[in-house]
């Protein structure tokens, strides 16, 4: 199939592109372009017009700032991923951005732009959301940061203002001492996930942060298996009650790749290999 008709603009100035996608209601920012193009192609999105950042200056690179890594909105996922310094503050963005589609793919779909579309199965809106990371957004009125806790609404849907452009994503680096793990399944390499569990924890410290997605409307943080984990100071016994609490989160209804029950299941299942994973990594 084929979009249907819209308008296009490439502005070089961040203050162009916000004017342009405020002159127009109708209008849609295009980065990368590896989701929004086939939505349109599919007529699942019909914009009127195309805002396309990609000529806008300071709207590139990875930097890391104190305890966050900031990628900005035209970064591609593939230059995150292979980015070292990134690496070296937080290893579990590259350990999760592997599950990220195909190579092809990451050299041209963009972090920030994943971030945006915040579908529910996508890796990188939980990994945000685990590091207690945020955004930030650029409209008419200034700029203003969103903590990834509030960034989420439902599969689809964040809480970005129509003429706000996200301009860069803030990830947490990985606390000193703590260790890390992503586990995903899924029916192909690439898919997105059935169900996928990220974990940040330190036996030490007896601090934890486990964020899931695939498993309901948006990415969550397993609050209740993290509370059980640190008051049980993860012994197995608090590791099986956690992965055990964890299959209450599971809001997807029974569909053609999996049934509420499997993906209850797994997702226990998912929970305890990446807290030990994440355990034996600490020290």
């Amino acid at each position: 199939m084929k979009p249907a008709v819209f308008d296009y603009c490439a502005p070089r100035s961040l203050e162009g592109a916000v004017s342009a996608l405020a002159a127009n209601p109708g209008a849609m920012v295009l980065a990368g372009g590896q989701s929004l193009v086939p939505a349109m192609n599919m007529r699942l999105a019909s914009p009127s017009s195309l805002v396309d950042i990609q000529h806008v200056d300071g709207l590139k690179g990875v930097t890391v700032e104190g305890d966050h890594i900031v990628v900005k909105a035209m970064t591609r996922h593939r230059e995150l991923e292979l980015s070292e310094s990134a690496h070296a503050a937080n290893p579990l963005i590259r350990e999760a951005m592997a599950h990220v589609a195909h190579v092809p793919i990451r050299n041209r779909g963009t972090t920030v732009g994943s971030i945006c579309h915040a579908d529910a199965a996508a890796e990188m809106p939980m990994i945000l959301l685990t590091t207690d990371g945020s955004v930030v957004a650029a409209g008419p009125n200034g700029r203003r940061e969103i903590a990834a806790s509030d960034f989420f609404q439902f599969h689809m849907t964040t809480v970005r203002e129509p003429d706000e452009i996200i301009v860069e994503a803030r990830f947490g680096t990985l606390p000193a001492g703590a260790g890390w793990a992503f586990e995903e399944f899924t029916r192909r390499h690439g898919d997105y996930a059935i169900a996928a569990v990220a974990a940040v924890a330190d036996r030490v410290d007896n601090t934890v942060s486990l964020g899931a997605c695939g498993i309901g409307s948006r990415p969550i943080r397993l609050t209740e298996a993290e509370s059980i984990l640190v008051e049980g100071r993860f012994s197995d016994e608090a590791i099986a009650a956690a992965a055990d609490s964890a299959k209450a989160e599971v809001t997807v209804p029974d569909e053609m790749h999996a049934t509420n029950a499997y993906r209850r299941d797994l997702l226990a299942a998912l929970v305890r290999r990446a807290i030990r994973k994440a355990l034996s990594r600490a020290g």
